[in-house]
């Protein structure tokens, strides 16, 4: 059974979060807030914050940048996961990710099946790595990103979590460089 192992110090990590969408502003982007708060009171530090166009360019750029920042260990964004046109955010992940983590977007639809049924099916979301950055993207809804940090990131996010974690694999997601 998954448990915390108080006896490890925690290890806050960098975060982005980057919110996609042509509608939202920094006065109401929810998502974003509610993403920044879970993130803070958790312990983990938000290194950067953003709001994008639904545009696949405008996204790789952000998504790249960030993997090109060494003070970014993990990029999370919300919006433009679903099936319209103009949503491109899985699109642009995998033109920055080496390696998809598709156990991500598996467990999170497992997750958002218990919620909201079948509608889950017209999530998209998304997780990999690049160049040592996390990379996980989620819909854009308030509820998702509660779903998707406070039920799968908020503990592999958390190095003391048993049986193991994400953050205990960072010094090793380049290894292939070596």
């Amino acid at each position: 059974m998954p448990k915390l192992d108080e006896t490890r110090p925690f290890l806050p990590v960098n975060i982005a979060i980057v919110t996609v969408s042509d509608s939202r502003t920094a006065a109401d982007d929810r998502s974003g807030d509610i993403l920044e708060k879970m993130i803070l009171e958790d312990g983990h530090k938000v290194r950067a914050r953003s709001i994008v166009k639904d545009d696949l360019d405008k996204i790789v750029s952000i998504f790249t940048a960030h993997v090109n920042d060494p003070a970014i260990d993990v990029v999370i964004s919300t919006g433009g996961t679903g099936v319209t046109g103009r949503d491109t955010t899985p699109e642009a992940l995998k033109t920055v990710m080496e390696k998809e983590i598709e156990g991500f977007g598996e467990l999170f639809r497992w997750i958002s099946f218990a919620k909201i049924g079948t509608s889950t099916m017209q999530s998209r979301a998304i997780g990999g790595v690049a160049k040592g950055t996390y990379l996980f993207a989620l819909p854009g809804s308030p509820s998702a990103c509660k779903d998707g940090w406070g039920e799968i990131l908020k503990s592999q996010l958390d190095n003391r979590h048993r049986p193991c974690n994400l953050v205990e694999l960072m010094p090793r997601l380049q290894e292939h460089l070596s």
